[in-house]
């Protein structure tokens, strides 16, 4: 089996060149050795006097084989961990060694490398408790220190090129930190940054990075690199979510590994081979060896992992199986390995949410690495795919609400019936009424796809921190009434059904229940694919109940084209009162490629000749849940005010 590679998150566009760089995915073996018969750079202790500190400081300084002090140089500041001091690379990583083989084998643009003390204080060995709070401050201090007082006397000493395209800066642990802080945050003094396992002192990447459109323009390389089993990978990854969020190019480079100078010396070896260079865009989806676990793993599990085109490498242990596929809208077989193992490799999967299930010997199973969602009629598995579109869904620092479950027997039905409740940031304080949307399901699903493959409550957190939305309930409930799930029998009776199950069961709980406005004006309906249909039935009969019904991926009965079918005909003979009543009838479709696409612009058709009042609206992606997750995120913009 071909081993896989890769988690590289690359978007945008570095200035153009179609120069094709060719360099390893990892460090071959003894990369890090001496090798006879090569030229070799020289290493000098140098001291400089810092003003910042107000003392002589040390730092060693590499030149390359050949050196010429009638050629100019591009310099690489390279800086160590929390522990360490200007000779931690030189100790644990060889750099001098590793840089000679990279020269002899012509993978190296000359450059200088400095190597300082990055603790800039008085004493700066690293001794003692190297956690100490005035310790760990000079290394934000050495800021000052690199800029004012190491560069300009580094450019002084040796001859080198001084502007931004031709400085570089990396460090391993608190030296990542210091690199990616110091490096982005100075971007009119380097144009490559370099991150090897950054530590805690990294900032926030909102802070990193508070312009990113002009830091696209600026960066010839941004580097960012840990190993999969560091502790501290956190750092490094939300790093990459935000410039993958904002479109910033960007290698993120994942191997196997801990906090080490395995991991290290590696980080050295690849991303000094680009620097200086015209940088292929096109290339750097090949650096990395391993790629990010996806967000729907359960805790610790490495697999399902996402490729930086989004392909992903499932990995499951059936050591007795015959056979062995991934079923992901498209089945995928598997490759078994020696120790029982079966791996296999997608094509490169569409953003956001995907329902699949392992089959082993031909039974279809859920992932054991995997969350289960009840999808399809039943549980499967479930993958995230990152979606750089998606900020409107994650997880912020804003006042969130709450997600309940509710049980209630319905006079309709006369059973026991569930229904989860979201309550906005602040319900259980305030003495406030809130208005309702009443938010449905599709087929084969049921009252939980809103709450968790839909992520209702993260978006009204969020649009209601930003002020986008009015605080509202949101009542998720079961649309399956007289129906095991899916569109098998689902015809008038059914409908019909469940406009009972929501007028005598679901609202009336609600209104019993939640501190909720009761009348037509607080009052919106909606509903994705079937929840669409049901909508649609419901609502339209029902406009003196909801002011606003939102019609996600669906559409009328496409066979049923006549204004004689009694859905139109009730429209055009209630046209006045539907238009009068509804303050927004809001269709949206995830454009060509969804399946309900044909049935939606039969029925808008129909409106149009009755004269029915809507808006429309389509986002990319099919028939699928990032563009439910953007529906309801527009949609409950425009409620209730």
């Amino acid at each position: 089996m071909k081993r896989f590679v890769a988690l590289v998150a690359v978007m945008g566009f570095f200035y153009g060149s179609s120069y094709a760089q060719k360099i390893e995915k990892e460090a071959p073996k003894g990369f890090d050795q001496v090798r006879a018969g090569i030229a070799t750079g020289k290493l000098d202790s140098i001291s400089y006097a810092s003003k910042t500190v107000g003392t002589s400081r040390k730092a060693l300084v590499y030149t390359p084989p050949g050196f010429n002090k009638k050629t100019k140089y591009p310099v690489l500041y390279l800086l160590h961990g929390i522990g360490g001091d200007e000779k931690e690379w030189l100790k644990g990583g060889n750099p001098q060694v590793i840089l000679d083989n990279l020269y002899a084998e012509k993978k190296l643009e000359p450059m200088i490398v400095v190597m300082p003390n990055g603790r800039a204080m008085k004493d700066d060995r690293a001794v003692g408790n190297v956690f100490d709070k005035d310790k760990v401050e000079a290394f934000a201090t050495f800021e000052k220190d690199l800029l004012n007082d190491l560069i300009p006397f580094i450019e002084k000493k040796y001859p080198t090129l001084t502007d931004r395209e031709h400085r570089a800066i990396a460090g391993l642990s608190m030296g990542g930190g210091q690199s990616l802080n110091f490096g982005l945050g100075n971007l009119n003094k380097f144009a490559w940054v370099g991150g090897f396992s950054s530590a805690p002192n990294t900032k926030r990447p909102e802070e990193l990075m508070p312009d990113p459109e002009a830091a696209k323009k600026q960066l010839k390389l941004l580097w960012i690199s840990c190993g999969d089993a560091d502790g501290l990978i956190s750092f490094s990854k939300r790093t990459h979510d935000y410039l993958y969020e904002h479109g910033v190019p960007h290698i993120y480079y994942v191997e196997p590994g801990g906090h080490d100078f395995k991991v290290w010396k590696n980080g050295l070896y690849m991303f000094s081979q680009f620097l200086f260079k015209p940088v292929d865009v096109a290339s750097l989806t090949k650096y990395s060896v391993l790629g990010t676990p996806a967000a729907t793993n359960i805790r610790n599990a490495k697999y399902p992992q996402i490729l930086p085109d989004n392909r992903v490498v499932f990995r499951v242990k059936a050591p007795d199986a015959q056979k062995v596929q991934v079923d992901l809208g498209k089945k995928y077989d598997m490759v078994k390995d020696t120790s029982g193992f079966w791996t296999a490799t997608t094509d490169s999967i569409s953003r956001g949410f995907h329902y699949y299930s392992v089959l082993i010997d031909g039974v279809a199973v859920v992932d054991p690495a995997s969350e289960t969602f009840y999808g399809m009629g039943r549980m499967a598995s479930g993958i995230e795919i990152p979606d750089k579109d998606g900020g409107f869904y994650a997880m912020k620092d804003v006042p969130h609400g709450d997600i309940r479950t509710k049980r209630y027997l319905s006079k309709a039905t006369n059973s026991w019936r569930e229904m989860y409740i979201y309550t906005p940031p602040g319900y259980d304080k305030s003495t406030n009424k809130y208005p309702v949307l009443y938010l449905l399901h599709g087929g084969g699903e049921d009252q939980r796809g809103w709450a968790t493959q839909g992520k209702t409550d993260l978006i009204l957190d969020n649009l209601i921190a930003e002020g986008k939305a009015k605080p509202m309930v949101i009542a998720m409930l079961d649309g399956n009434v007289g129906m095991s799930g899916g569109l098998a029998g689902f015809n008038e009776n059914v409908l019909k059904a469940f406009e009972n199950e929501l007028k005598q069961g679901a609202i009336p709980f609600v209104e019993s229940n939640f501190r909720v406005e009761t009348d037509a004006k607080n009052r919106a309906l909606a509903g994705l694919s079937m929840g669409g249909l049901q909508t649609l039935y419901a609502g339209i009969k029902n406009t003196n109940m909801f002011s606003n019904l939102g019609v996600f991926s669906s559409g009328w009965f496409a066979n049923n084209t006549k204004l004689s079918d009694p859905q139109y005909a009730f429209m055009k003979e209630n046209a006045t009162d539907i238009n009068s009543n509804l303050k927004n009838l809001w269709i949206s479709m995830g454009g060509k490629e969804d399946i309900a696409y044909q049935n939606c612009q039969v029925m808008m058709k129909k409106f149009d000749e009755m004269g029915i009042k809507y808006s429309y609206s389509e986002y990319a992606g099919g028939h699928s849940w990032p563009v439910w997750r953007h529906d309801l995120m527009q949609f409950s913009q425009v409620l209730f005010k």
